[in-house]
């Protein structure tokens, strides 16, 4: 497992590698937010970069969530949902999550709605948009965003909107990634140009550790790191 002081190092490795990406498209470092993508990685790897400060971890799972918060409970983590997450998890998702990344379609809003009126609490929420023609990638058709915005903003006031999440193309080509950032950065300066009443458009969740200074540089408010926090994912998962 790797030590405080492994995790120290890298950390530090990532905020100067963040801060020179800021440098280069001439922003603030203080701009982008790094969210630790812990999915897969034990109670124990997560508790030692909480020692560093960390607060917020990623999770795609709310299995994960569940088993790792009774284990963590002593530390003060917000759970933040980025996986595709099931109307069947809303009861969960209520319950112990502090954000969720992936919301994409009414039926879990209306899940996660009457759910969190039940828990007396509202929860934050950024919209997945699909901005690759990958099978594999979720989000919601960038065609529907405004339509979606508008009815969450009317209709649901369990969830406080704050901005969008994407999944980049997972390709070699760095045009064909920064075209996805960039179509999700345009998006969310349409609807915040409706400025929709009840919606905050400011946060742009795009960058994991393999993309993640493009997608600064395109704008990013909040890289999702993993791998280059964490190390090696544990039986095989996929790089975050």
């Amino acid at each position: 497992m790797p030590t405080s002081d492994t995790f120290a190092t890298r950390l530090a490795e990532l905020q100067s590698r963040i801060a020179a990406a800021c440098d280069r498209a001439s922003r603030d470092p203080g701009e982008v937010a790094l969210l630790p993508v812990s999915k897969t990685f034990g109670a124990d790897r997560i508790r030692a970069a909480a020692g560093l400060g960390l607060r917020r971890f990623g999770e795609s799972k709310m299995q994960e969530i569940r088993d790792k918060a009774a284990a963590l409970a002593d530390c003060p983590i917000d759970w933040v949902v980025i996986g595709h997450l099931q109307t069947n998890k809303a009861k969960d998702a209520a319950r112990l999550a502090a954000e969720v990344q992936s919301l994409d379609r009414l039926d879990l809003a209306q899940a996660l709605d009457r759910r969190l009126q039940q828990e007396g609490r509202t929860l934050d929420v950024l919209v997945q948009v699909k901005t690759s023609d990958e099978p594999s990638k979720y989000g919601l058709d960038p065609a529907g965003l405004p339509a979606f915005v508008r009815t969450l903003a009317r209709d649901y006031a369990g969830l406080r909107v704050r901005g969008l999440m994407t999944l980049a193309v997972n390709s070699a080509d760095p045009e064909a990634v920064r075209a996805c950032f960039r179509a999700l950065r345009g998006w969310r300066d349409r609807l915040r140009d409706e400025a929709i009443e009840g919606v905050d458009m400011t946060r742009l969740s795009m960058g994991m550790s393999g993309d993640f200074e493009l997608a600064i540089e395109e704008g990013s408010t909040e890289v999702r790191i993993g791998s280059a926090l964490f190390g090696a994912r544990d039986y095989g998962a996929s790089e975050v």
